[in-house]
């Protein structure tokens, strides 16, 4: 069976895709999910610090599962958070955030198979 390779852009409600000190949801899983591409860019002249975390509830309670934490992103650069061929498995119901220390700074595009098959 074919994979169903998606793409994800953290924008709100305003289609703002510069994310800030708000955590905002890149994806929220409705299956079981695997992320193949974290890609996060720092969009201003300053250097930046971001957090990525697995907002989940599989222990019976909301947790947040930090995959990078106050990392720094200097001006002009980017992070590849997941490479060489490595995934990370959303189940249903798991949301993938962001977060940056600077308003309107950072940038991030994802890429997911949706609904992985068997």
């Amino acid at each position: 069976m074919a994979q169903d390779f998606e793409r994800a852009v953290a924008s709100d409600s305003t289609s703002d895709i510069n994310i800030g000190t708000t955590a905002r949801t890149v994806v929220t899983s409705d299956s079981d999910d695997a992320i193949v591409g974290i890609r996060l860019a720092n969009v201003t002249t300053s250097q930046i610090k971001v957090d990525v975390f697995v907002e989940t509830d599989a222990s019976g309670a909301t947790q947040n599962v930090y995959l990078i934490k106050n990392a720094p992103i200097p001006t002009g650069s980017s992070l590849e958070l997941i490479d060489g061929g490595s995934k990370i498995v959303l189940q249903n119901g798991d949301a993938l955030k962001v977060q940056s220390d600077t308003d309107a700074s950072l940038n991030c595009y994802v890429s997911f198979v949706d609904a992985i098959s068997t």
